[in-house]
C-alpha cells in the first residue's frame, strides 16, 4: 500500500529528528577527550566535504544568487557558528534530553520573532501558547534552584542564534538553492572553529574518536538531507509536530548511552513546551484551511 504524502513527509521528519539526536549523541560522548573547537573543525571538514559532493552532483555550486542573498547567506553562518558553539557546550556540560527539550522551544520563537520584525500575523491564541511555551522553558532550566546548571545559560543562547538562523533563512530567495546554503555554512564552520583551535593543544585522535567523529558527520548530514526533503512533501501543519520526536530520542539515548534522566519539573516543561508548539501548529492549520476555503 503506497505511503501518502503526509506520511512519508512524517516519516521523514522522524529520520530527520533522529539523525541530528544521534549526531548529538557522538559528540557528547567525545566530550572531555577532544577539545571543542578540535572537534568542530573536524567534524566541519568532514561535513563540508560531504555536503560539497552532494552540491556538486546536485549542479548547486555556482554563486550566481541575488546580492543580498550574499548577504544573508553571511548573517546565516555567523548564526551557525554561535549555535555550534553555545550548544555544543551546554551539550557537553548536560544531559541531552535537558538540551533537546530547551531546543523544542524553537518554533515558538521564531513564530514570535517573524511577528516582532516581520510583522506576520500573531493572534491571541497563539501568542497564549508562545508565552506558555516560554513559562515551561523556565521550568526546564529552573534558575535559581538547587540544581540549576548555569549551562542552560548556553542552552538558550543557542536557541536565540537557532533563532536567527531560521529567520535569515526564510528571507533567502528560491534562486539560492538550499543545499549551496549548507555547504557554505559548513565551510564556514570548519573554517572559523580551525582557526579558533589554533590557540588550543590539540589531542590525537584515536580509532574510537574517528569512528565517533565519522558517525557524527554522517549523521548529521542524513538530518540535513532528511529536513530538505520534509519541505518537499505533505503538508507543514500535518509533518511539523513529528520535530518533537527529537525529544523522544533524546531521552532514550540519554537514559541508554548516559545513563541521565531528566528530573521530574523538566519532563514536565517538555511537555508543556511540546504541547505549545503542537497547539501552534494546530492553529496554523485552521487559519491555511480557512484561508483556502474562503478563496
Amino acid at each position: 500500500m503506497p505511503l501518502s504524502d503526509n506520511m512519508r513527509g512524517a516519516l521523514l521528519m522522524m529520520a530527520s529528528m533522529a539523525a541530528f539526536t544521534v549526531n548529538d549523541t557522538f559528540m557528547k560522548a567525545l566530550a572531555g577527550a577532544v577539545p571543542l573547537f578540535q572537534l568542530l573543525f573536524v567534524r566541519g571538514v568532514l561535513t563540508s566535504v560531504l555536503t560539497g559532493v552532494w552540491a556538486y552532483r546536485s549542479r548547486a555550486l555556482h554563486l550566481r544568487m541575488p546580492r543580498r542573498d550574499k548577504g544573508l547567506i553571511v548573517l546565516r553562518a555567523i548564526a551557525e557558528i554561535g549555535a555550534a558553539y553555545f550548544f555544543l557546550t551546554a551539550l557537553f556540560h548536560m544531559p541531552i534530553a535537558n538540551v533537546t527539550a530547551i531546543l523544542q522551544s524553537l518554533p515558538l520563537t521564531v513564530s514570535l520573532c517573524a511577528a516582532l520584525f516581520f510583522g506576520e500575523a500573531l493572534g491571541w491564541r497563539r501568542l497564549s501558547a508562545i508565552l506558555i511555551g516560554l513559562a515551561g522553558v523556565m521550568l526546564i532550566v529552573r534558575p535559581g534552584a538547587e540544581d540549576f546548571n548555569f549551562y542552560s545559560i548556553y542552552g538558550l543562547i543557542a536557541v536565540a542564534f537557532v533563532t536567527l538562523r531560521d529567520l535569515v533563512t526564510r528571507k533567502l530567495s528560491d534562486q539560492t538553492h538550499s543545499i549551496f546554503v549548507s555547504w557554505t555554512t559548513s565551510v564556514s564552520v570548519m573554517v572559523v572553529f580551525g582557526l579558533a583551535s589554533l590557540g588550543q593543544d590539540w589531542v590525537p585522535m584515536g580509532p574510537r574518536a574517528w569512528g565517533f567523529m565519522v558517525a557524527a558527520s554522517v549523521s548529521i548530514i542524513g538530518g540535513y538531507l532528511f529536513s530538505v526533503q520534509v519541505m518537499r512533501v505533505g503538508e507543514i501543519s500535518f509533518i511539523a509536530p513529528f520535530r518533537y520526536t527529537g525529544l523522544i530520542w533524546a531521552l532514550v539515548l540519554g537514559w541508554f548511552v548516559f545513563d541521565d534522566w531528566p528530573a521530574p519539573l523538566t519532563l514536565l516543561g517538555a511537555a508543556i513546551v511540546v504541547g505549545s508548539g503542537i497547539f501552534m501548529l494546530y492553529r496554523e492549520g485552521q487559519i491555511a484551511r480557512r484561508a483556502k476555503r474562503n478563496r
